[in-house]
């Protein structure tokens, strides 16, 4: 049987198969993909609370090297900037006048001791002149005085033959500490002097250990001494109580070094609230230069169980923090939290809020896609690979 239509004579086989052919196209039409969504589990760890200041370095000792006698500088015995041992030569002196000096007191000592010899002498003659009453009790008395005070002179000229071996000494400037030396101020040829106004020729600077000083309020410190520690009562000085801190450089990621609290000021600032302290850091390599500063952090309590999530997984509601966590059948359910601490890697501590259910180590919270996932709503879920998961609850 055939049909007219605005396209020409159709058959009826053919409207059926038509038709047939759109009503199957209506039941076949294929479901939208579910939302993919990166998960992953929370994490617990082990945490102790601890508080920030800001610091700096600065040198156990510092010294400025000065010449203590008058003299042209003949030698430097050091390069700029490196690590000079105790007593290690430094800076000479032109030697010569020194020398010359304790040359002449000897000659002079030679010449003296000549003459207490032969007033010795005389001392002698005198007294037997004196026995058999050829002389006079009065000479005797004179040269007994002459030999007495060469006797003083000789002494009193070798005294300072010491001091005139002490400035030869003392022309050869050499390190009082051990450390890192500056730039020499002056150079060779130049006069230096000795006295108030003599001029400083370098300074070091000790390398191993070095300070780290910062200022905290005064309830902190406060509250690290009543800290429970191993053989104390929580009475004890901040040296003897050996809190251990943790700092870093400009420069580090995180605080990867370590020092232990040695001293506490011994009043409280009243302008500001704080007290100064400081600890002391073992720095074998040099790595520290006085003067850096640092990032200080001290640890407060015990440590205790958290747990952790990407921070970048937080979500906010007005007042409220949730997380997106898989439920049954990977349907997106809301889970409130209240906030922790934020760590250095970017996690945060959560704790469960009034009322809601804690997050656990075994969930699987919705870390990435955040936007495409709708509660109450099924996700397919991946991992971190882009590896799907069949079932995530």
């Amino acid at each position: 049987m055939f049909f007219c239509t605005r396209f020409g004579w159709v058959s009826l086989g053919a409207i059926v198969a038509v038709a047939s052919l759109g009503c199957r196209g209506e039941t076949e039409k294929p479901q939208p993909a579910l939302p993919k969504v990166t998960v992953g589990h929370p994490v617990a760890k082990k945490l102790v609370d601890e508080d920030d200041y800001n610091g700096w370095l600065q040198a156990t000792q510092t010294v400025e090297v000065r010449a203590r006698v008058r003299g042209h500088i003949w030698k430097i015995h050091f390069t700029d900037g490196d690590i000079v041992k105790k007593d290690q030569l430094l800076f000479e002196l032109d030697p010569r006048p020194f020398q010359a000096a304790v040359d002449e007191a000897e000659a002079q000592v030679k010449a003296l001791d000549a003459q207490r010899v032969a007033a010795d002498k005389d001392v002698i003659r005198y007294e037997a002149l004196v026995k058999v009453s050829a002389a006079p009790a009065q000479e005797l008395d004179k040269v007994r005085a002459d030999a007495l005070s060469y006797v003083a002179r000789v002494a009193a000229k070798k005294q300072e033959i010491v001091k005139y071996k002490l400035d030869l000494e003392f022309s050869r400037i050499t390190a009082p500490i051990a450390g890192r030396i500056g730039r020499a101020l002056l150079t060779e040829g130049n006069l230096v002097n000795a006295g108030g106004s003599d001029p400083v020729l370098t300074t070091i600077v000790a390398v191993d250990p070095v300070y780290a000083y910062f200022s905290i309020d005064e309830r902190s410190l406060q509250r690290y001494q009543k800290m429970p520690r191993a053989g104390t009562d929580g009475t004890q000085s901040v040296r003897h109580l050996k809190i251990p801190f943790r700092f870093g450089l400009d420069t580090d990621q995180g605080f990867p070094h370590e020092g232990v609290l040695d001293f506490a000021d011994n009043k409280v600032d009243a302008s500001t609230g704080t007290i100064e302290v400081r600890g002391v850091v073992a720095n074998a390599k040099g790595l520290f230069v006085p003067g850096s500063r640092v990032r200080v952090r001290i640890p407060v309590g015990d440590a205790y169980e958290s747990v952790l999530v990407p921070d970048t997984a937080v979500l906010s509601d007005q007042e409220k923090r949730y997380l997106l966590v898989l439920g049954k059948d990977n349907v997106v359910v809301r889970r409130d939290v209240a906030l922790g601490k934020l760590l250095d890697d970017g996690q945060r501590v959560v704790l469960p809020a009034a009322g809601d259910e804690p997050i656990a180590p075994g969930d699987w919270l919705i870390t990435l896609g955040l936007q495409r996932a709708r509660i109450g709503y099924p996700v397919e879920p991946q991992d971190a690979q882009g590896q799907p998961i069949a079932k995530a609850s």
